[in-house]
């Protein structure tokens, strides 16, 4: 068994769609119509046949309290893994990107947190 889509909750599917790819460099893999909503998944440029992350539409009551607590709570959403935390907090500071958590060291990983504009904190770390 292995992992092959994981979600994270959008208030807005285009305005994500827009972030995840020009912003993080992500890829889009799928974007069907199902109705009033679309069924859009990204993967990593270096992986694209990984695991696909989905950008789940927040209109469900319990999703949109869900998000709106663990951000007001500031837990991230997700976790993306870097190769150079510090080359990538500057790249996502030039595009604008609103950081939480500077690079910080906790124990043997370096993490930081930004907003994704979508509702969301996001963690990336570097081992």
């Amino acid at each position: 068994m292995k992992i092959i889509v994981t979600s994270i909750f959008v208030q807005d599917q285009d305005k994500a769609l827009e972030f995840y790819t020009e912003t993080l460099g992500f890829v889009k893999k799928h974007d069907v119509p199902t109705g009033e909503f679309r069924w859009i998944t990204l993967v990593s440029p270096g992986d694209q046949d990984g695991t696909e992350l989905l950008l789940e539409p927040n209109v469900h009551p319990a999703a949109q309290e869900y998000q709106k607590k663990i951000f007001s709570e500031g837990i991230p959403a997700t976790m993306f893994g870097v190769a150079d935390i510090r080359k990538e907090y500057e790249r996502l500071l030039e595009n604008g990107v609103k950081f939480t958590i500077e690079p910080t060291k906790m124990g043997e990983v370096t993490i930081a947190v930004f907003d994704d504009t979508c509702g969301n904190l996001i963690q990336i770390v570097q081992n």
